[in-house]
């Protein structure tokens, strides 16, 4: 009897847990908004495009970093994590959490990482968060493939958006395991300096204007930058990866 009360209480636990997961990804969901520098009729909010941007470029920038390992970005769900990566059984996953993604899992390094805004709200939601992947995943992976959460995870890189023009800079840090932490930042024209000078700058706050000329623009030049394609139309600019922000 005690045996079946203590098992009944552990997935009675694990049901809540996996609950309180579902509802705070259901409200990292910003409201809508309009957002200037894309499409006239633009639903998406200036947190989330600028968060888009960050979680393509600090994504792409930890894959560049463990070429070697097996990593899974915000695109691809728990079910696939665990089977694709070879980590255990992905049918002991719950079913109303097998579509759940995490921002960034490597299944080499058995590490997982929640990327949020620089800020102590965010930062608090980032723990809960990975703390809660990382119990559901532990519970379906093999005992020598338990997952943590990751460290020393840190970058920057830079936008130019024409020459001597100003900057903006998407920097990252991981200050305590599994959560990295990111922000925007800006820096002031200043023609014929280089763009090394520039970043030496005092950084500045992004300004809303800024944003809204170039926002479009952000996005779409990282992504070109990572894939090495074509430049999109209009970006007479370069961007810096972290590569080169050494």
């Amino acid at each position: 009897m005690k045996e079946r009360g203590s098992r009944t209480k552990s997935t009675l636990g694990l049901a809540g847990l996996l609950l309180v997961l579902v509802a705070l990804c259901a409200q990292a969901e910003p409201p809508s908004s309009k957002l200037p520098g894309r499409t006239p009729d633009s639903k998406e909010p200036w947190g989330a495009f600028l968060g888009k941007a960050a979680h393509f470029a600090i994504g792409r920038a930890y894959s560049v970093q463990h070429p070697s390992n097996v990593v899974f970005l915000d695109t691809v769900n728990l079910y696939k994590i665990v089977e694709e990566g070879k980590l255990g059984d992905p049918e002991r996953l719950p079913r109303f959490v097998r579509l759940l993604r995490p921002d960034i899992t490597d299944t080499d390094a058995l590490v997982l990482f929640e990327l949020k805004p620089d800020n102590e709200e965010s930062r608090r939601e980032g723990r809960e968060q990975a703390g809660r992947y990382l119990a559901v995943l532990n519970e379906a992976v093999e005992p020598d493939k338990k997952l943590a959460g990751g460290t020393g995870f840190e970058g920057s890189l830079f936008l130019e958006f024409e020459n001597g023009g100003a900057l903006w800079q998407l920097s990252w840090r991981t200050p305590e395991p599994g959560v990295t932490l990111y922000r925007w930042s800006y820096r002031r024209k200043k023609p014929d300096a280089s763009w090394e000078e520039r970043a030496a700058q005092q950084e500045e706050e992004l300004p809303r204007k800024e944003i809204a000329q170039h926002g479009e623009l952000a996005e779409q030049a990282i992504r070109a930058a990572y894939d090495k394609s074509e430049w999109p139309k209009g970006f007479q600019g370069q961007v810096y990866l972290p590569v080169d922000c050494r």
